[in-house]
């Protein structure tokens, strides 16, 4: 689909399988019979009629150019579930076979496809020896946060040593939920995937951007690009004023490390949201913050997508001035990456 401007998609999925990962992968895990990501029996594409596949770069190639896309980030889509991964060995090895595959089988086919790495948060160590891997030998762009499953909110000092590593290597961080355990944002009292999937990644999101200002990650490293993915961008203004409050009467004892008001570090430049078309106040939150931190995603190939009439009706928003929309489906991308040229 040709259009008159550029149109980058921020976070698009492989739907990856065990077999394309074992084939980079030793003994013992290329060995197991257990499923290598933990999984879930909810009917995500009601008996096959949402979404589709897309396992290799021609499915995404054909989809980019049908669709109109220059250039498409890609995550897993398995992989939304490493941080439910117990084993701290099988988490690196897994992390290692998806950085492989998706350089080897995407990146290296065509420059239009672009890697997001995984590392295993269960290992610090291993993570932040495999982001400097993935990022300096396979040239991955960015590295995905589990915004589900671990056993620590990513703000948690623990997990620095990773942010340290990313800032240093100018790689984005984006924080990606998951369905997979509902009880870890609130969702178990609930019986419909509707209930489950509406709460899922707005709420994990909410809770991982509060540990992540409050523990003092965006004030100890303030040129890390954090995206928060698949939960739309207007409920930051919001939960931005909401951890004002709390931090205005509770900081100084509770949250010592976060120097600024939470809003002020929301409205920093480095913090990038995912703009959807169902959202009525992308406008508006675009000017509360600055546009150039809401970017394009087409969450193809999932059930859930609405690729790629969402980049018409995004284009069509009244909201949103000719500028605004450039920045959207394209430059906030560019910048988010790391793309100098």
């Amino acid at each position: 689909m040709a259009r008159d401007i550029e149109v980058i998609d921020a976070d698009g999925h492989i739907t990856e399988t065990d077999e394309q990962l074992k084939k980079y992968m030793e003994a013992p895990w290329v060995d197991r019979t257990a499923t290598l990501y933990p999984i879930d029996n909810w009917d995500r594409s009601i008996g096959g009629t949402l979404g589709t596949t897309a396992g290799d770069a021609k499915t995404w190639l054909n989809a980019m150019d049908e669709g109109g896309l220059t250039t498409a980030y890609l995550y897993p889509t398995g992989g939304l579930g490493i941080g439910w991964i117990r084993e701290p060995d099988l988490a690196v090895a897994l992390c290692k076979a998806w950085n492989d595959f998706v350089s080897e089988e995407f990146q290296k086919v065509n420059p239009r496809l672009k890697g997001v790495a995984l590392v295993s948060f269960q290992d610090v160590p291993e993570a932040v020896k495999e982001l400097r891997r993935a990022v300096t030998e396979l040239n991955l762009t960015g590295l995905m946060l589990p915004a589900i499953g671990l056993r620590l909110p990513l703000g948690h000092k623990d997990y620095w040593p990773i942010y340290e590593e990313a800032e240093k290597l100018n790689c984005m961080v984006g924080v990606h939920a998951t369905v997979r355990g509902p009880q870890a944002f609130g969702a178990d009292g609930f019986d419909q995937f509707i209930e489950v999937h509406t709460l899922s990644h707005a709420f994990a999101q909410m809770m991982q951007m509060t540990s992540m200002i409050f523990q003092g990650v965006m004030e100890r490293f303030p040129d890390l690009r954090v995206a928060f993915m698949e939960a739309g961008c207007s409920w930051a203004p919001y939960w931005a004023g909401r951890m004002d409050e709390e931090w205005e009467k509770r900081g100084a004892a509770e949250a010592p490390l976060c120097k600024k008001k939470p809003s002020e570090y929301v409205r920093g430049g480095n913090i990038y949201f995912h703009a959807e078309d169902y959202e009525p106040f992308i406008g508006e939150t675009g000017k509360w913050m600055s546009p150039d931190v809401l970017y394009y995603a087409s969450d193809y190939p999932h059930w859930d997508m609405e690729f790629p009439e969402n980049i018409d009706h995004l284009g069509r928003r009244e909201d949103l001035s000719p500028e605004d929309k450039k920045w959207l489906l394209a430059d906030s991308a560019k910048r988010l990456y790391g793309v100098t040229s």
